[in-house]
């Protein structure tokens, strides 16, 4: 027999400065079709140009905080909301999104004593069924993407080559820092724009992937004791040899660049230091670094998160959430992650999400559950 269908919320966010929504139209639609009630709070998408009368299209009822979340047994947002302001929810119900567990342990504790699973979105393994459910490389394509134009709006010069009749424009320099899921939009984005592009890694296995994409891979040769390859792909630190090595190499190279975009991150550490003020003032003035891991402590020594500021006559920009700056592009990605995530683990008979506590996805996000914060990266001592 069939149970009650689940009731999904979908909360407005309250971040300061988040734009995004973790739920658009069409995945309000296909969770209806999965026979869920969907509620959606008022204004929820408005900053991602998704007015309300478009979710009541879909499907969802729209009102304030307190109806959307009375009953609800799958509350959907982008970033974790404050534990106290969810109350009405089911005992037990999912909180889905992206909760940033490392950082806010006490809002993790308070979804625990608030009876919620929490599910730490951005904690989704990196395995082949998960790829469709994984918000940091929807979010860091954009991310990529947009490193590149804001790079080129700051830029006093053209990207492209340029023949006239007045004489020849040479094509920007752009140098690419770190070749995960930002670092090969960013190179495939400057390639489109005409940009001369190279760039770097300390896995060796990405120069392929540099070279597929037009670029010109830069790296150290001959080093032994290279520590770049870390679980999941990801990077890890670097050996004292090779990170003296490649400080060598891209110091002559960072002084060619007009542009450079760095996008080097650790897993639950400060992002590593890749650019010195040295380095920085060894660039021509006018030229433009984007650092994508300004929020994690920046990549290059000078970057103030969320700030633009000019070093030596170069400009660093401290690219703090930048997909917040494509509200409605980030949104609709980060709602297909969620709903992939949730469809994959429906069941039909029950109307509801039933997340199997061996399941290899649901261990890995999994925080909360029970009353109690259960991750083990959580409450190892």
């Amino acid at each position: 027999m069939p149970g009650v269908p689940a009731r999904i919320a979908v909360l407005r966010e309250s971040a300061a400065g988040e734009t995004r929504v973790a739920a658009i139209p069409e995945t309000v639609k296909k969770f209806v079709g999965l026979g869920a009630d969907v509620a959606v709070e008022a204004g929820a998408g408005a900053a991602a140009a998704i007015p309300d009368d478009e979710f009541a299209a879909a499907g969802a009822a729209v009102g304030p905080r307190s109806d959307v979340l009375r009953g609800a047994d799958v509350i959907l947002c982008v970033d974790g909301p404050d534990p106290k302001s969810l109350a009405g929810a089911s005992d037990g119900a999912l909180l889905v999104g992206a909760l940033d567990p490392a950082a806010r342990g006490e809002a993790v504790a308070g979804y625990a004593a608030a009876g919620l699973d929490a599910l730490a979105m951005e904690w989704m393994p990196r395995i082949t069924r998960a790829q469709s459910m994984d918000i940091l490389s929807s979010q860091s394509n954009l991310a990529g993407y947009k490193a590149v134009i804001d790079a080129a709006a700051a830029y006093g010069r053209a990207f492209p080559m340029m023949m006239t009749a007045a004489g020849t424009i040479s094509p920007a320099r752009v140098f690419v820092m770190g070749v995960g899921v930002a670092g090969l939009q960013a190179i495939a984005t400057a390639r489109r724009l005409g940009a001369q592009v190279s760039a770097t890694d300390v896995r060796y296995a990405t120069r392929e992937q540099i070279q597929s994409l037009g670029a010109k891979p830069v790296f150290v040769e001959q080093v032994t004791g290279i520590e770049g390859e870390g679980a999941g792909g990801y990077a890890t630190e670097m050996s004292d040899e090779y990170r003296k090595a490649q400080a060598e190499l891209v110091s002559g190279h960072i002084a060619r660049q007009d542009i450079v975009i760095t996008t080097a991150l650790i897993p639950g550490r400060p992002a590593p230091r890749l650019i010195s003020d040295a380095q920085v003032a060894s660039m021509r003035p006018g030229s433009v670094i984007v650092d994508l891991a300004a929020s994690a402590g920046g990549n290059v020594e000078g970057t103030v998160a969320g700030e633009r500021v000019e070093r030596h006559g170069v400009t660093i920009i401290g690219a703090a959430n930048l997909v917040r700056s494509l509200p409605a592009d980030a949104s609709a990605l980060f709602a297909r992650n969620l709903y992939n995530f949730l469809a994959a683990f429906w069941d039909k008979e029950q109307g509801r999400p039933v997340l199997p506590e061996d399941d290899e996805i649901v261990k890995g996000i999994r925080l909360t559950s029970g009353g109690k914060v259960v991750h083990e990266r959580l409450t190892a001592v």
